[in-house]
């Protein structure tokens, strides 16, 4: 008996491979346009934020007026791409979008700052972005500080000199180590999560087309007159793209570590294991939306309905803990958020099973319940 299931579900699964490979752009889309996906967003997704293009309006003139603007654009955070005499005009810059910040330096700068007196610098910042306009916020008040610092330390050292004393001036100074991801690399942060949103958008959509097809062209009523067993069909329909999804997993390992220098500091065992329980989400998804959909057109718009969200709420481009409460909590409920979270820890961090027992948990908890609805929908149907 088991012999024979065992010959049935080999044969339906060979029959699934060979209908999927015979047209070469299924074969594409399963393994050329991940790795492709992969390449693409791996150099096109950068969260790093600099050479911010700036225009300078110094109303002030002196030399403690050139060396503020000296100090600031010497960094890469900023780029001087214009200089106006007119505030107006460097505020005309920043609403024609040629520029994303201006620096006004007041007349009287410099006076101020001998008189000991405090004084301002306007900076305008274009607020359309959010992620650069949060990044050239913080280089400003971290400039201000930094300069602040700078000219009280000048000043008490000349006063210092000139009583011919020496004088101590207490000061703390931070020594920031960043673990993980010393260099602060985007590709670093966001490849690991590509796998999980590469492995859901084929294994998900593949899936439900497969199985709309066979519905839309009749093949299916002519399966149910074999002696195939629901289960033996499902599975065998399932497996292929399975293994298709865990060589995509692989795919993504080998090319973030090649192009994107993607560290592998945990277990490729954690790695796969993990997978092997989020396919069983997505692909109990897939099954589940072939079965409220009657053709391959709905199936495609039904499985991108169910890509979106899943993607948006799985931390892959911004972090969970910056959504509203609310939204945080329905996070919970994506298998997508949780192999995220497990690439990340394993491929970075090193970690293993016992530090990730909630998340292979949660992921088979998921996988079992997902797979096992669509299952007996999918029985549903065909009985």
């Amino acid at each position: 008996m088991w012999r024979s299931l065992a010959l049935m579900l080999w044969s339906v699964m060979v029959k699934e491979v060979r209908q999927a490979f015979r047209d070469k752009r299924m074969a594409a889309v399963l393994f050329v346009a991940p790795l492709m996906q992969l390449i693409v967003l791996g150099y096109a997704v950068d969260l790093e934020v600099d050479r911010i293009p700036t225009v300078v309006c110094d109303q002030d003139r002196t030399p403690a007026s050139r060396a503020l603007l000296e100090a600031t654009l010497a960094e890469r955070t900023f780029r001087r791409v214009a200089t106006v005499t007119d505030p107006l005009e460097a505020v005309a810059w920043v609403t024609s979008g040629e520029a994303a910040t201006a620096w006004v330096v007041p007349r009287g700068y410099e006076q101020d700052l001998k008189r000991g007196g405090g004084t301002s610098v306007q900076v305008i910042i274009d607020g359309t972005d959010t992620n650069r306009a949060q990044v050239a916020s913080a280089a400003v008040q971290q400039m201000a500080t930094s300069r602040s610092l700078a000219i009280t330390q000048q000043s008490i050292a000349s006063l210092a000199a000139a009583r011919q004393r020496a004088m101590s001036v207490p000061q703390i100074s931070p020594v920031a180590r960043v673990l993980y991801n010393p260099s602060l690399r985007s590709a670093t942060y966001m490849v690991p999560g590509l796998a999980a949103t590469v492995v859901l958008i084929v294994t998900t959509i593949v899936t439900a087309m497969g199985i709309a097809r066979e519905k839309e062209m009749g093949t299916m009523e002519q399966l149910l007159v074999t002696p195939l067993r629901p289960w033996v069909l499902l599975l065998g329909k399932c497996l292929p793209f399975a293994g298709v999804g865990l060589i995509d997993v692989a795919g993504v390992i080998a090319i973030g570590a090649w192009l994107f220098d993607v560290p592998l500091r945990g277990s490729l065992v954690v790695v796969f294991a993990a997978a092997a329980l989020y396919v069983m989400s997505t692909l109990g998804s897939g099954v589940f939306i072939s079965t409220v959909s009657s053709s391959q057109q709905q199936a495609i718009l039904g499985g991108f309905l169910f890509l979106m969200p899943a993607i948006l709420l799985s931390g892959f481009m911004t972090p969970i803990d910056n959504m509203p409460r609310f939204i945080r909590m329905l996070t919970y409920a994506n298998p997508v958020r949780y192999f995220v979270e497990v690439m990340r820890s394993v491929l970075l961090k090193g970690a293993g099973f016992a530090d990730l027992w909630f998340q292979f948990a949660a992921l088979f908890c998921f996988g079992a319940l997902i797979l096992t609805l669509s299952a007996l929908r999918f029985k549903k149907q065909l009985g």
